[in-house]
């Protein structure tokens, strides 16, 4: 049974794969080396950042002076979302709540994680298959314990 306690700290993203619901296919959306955080606070929130491990720098270091393609493939190649999490340790149930979402869709949504811990990894994915790329797919996402940051 995991704990409420066992989530708490930083988990750097080692893996992120999805499942084609329909033919099995396994995909890396994020590529074979992602990069990602996930943060559980005592106080009760989340925030979840994960990318491509290889992303391409903006031409301009301006935050805002990027191309339309620019910002396209910024935005195909990142997921970012934050707010409160619930964790009901008698059913082992998780769930984000997303107070702030780079897709705004999700923003306001309460999703349920799969949760399990196994060592130094925690392991999540969605409880139900989403729609990724036009396919229902689950994903699988595994995260290795932070060491702390002192």
């Amino acid at each position: 049974m995991i704990t409420r306690e066992q989530l708490i700290g930083a988990w750097f993203l080692e893996s992120y794969t999805e499942t084609d619901v329909q033919s099995g296919e396994v995909s890396y959306p994020m590529g074979t080396n992602p990069a990602g955080l996930i943060l559980y606070t005592s106080d009760g929130y989340m925030s979840a950042q994960l990318s491509s491990g290889g992303r391409d720098r903006f031409k301009s270091d301006d935050l805002y002076g990027g191309s339309g393609e620019e910002y396209t493939a910024a935005g195909r190649s990142y997921i970012a979302y934050s707010g409160p999490f619930y964790f009901d340790e008698g059913r082992g149930r998780l769930e984000h709540e997303m107070f702030v979402s780079f897709f705004p869709n999700w923003r306001g949504q309460r999703q349920v994680r799969v949760v399990a811990i196994d060592g130094g990894r925690l392991h999540l994915g969605p409880e139900h298959p989403m729609p990724f790329n036009g396919r229902l797919k689950t994903a699988s996402l595994i995260w290795k314990r932070a060491a702390p940051n002192l």
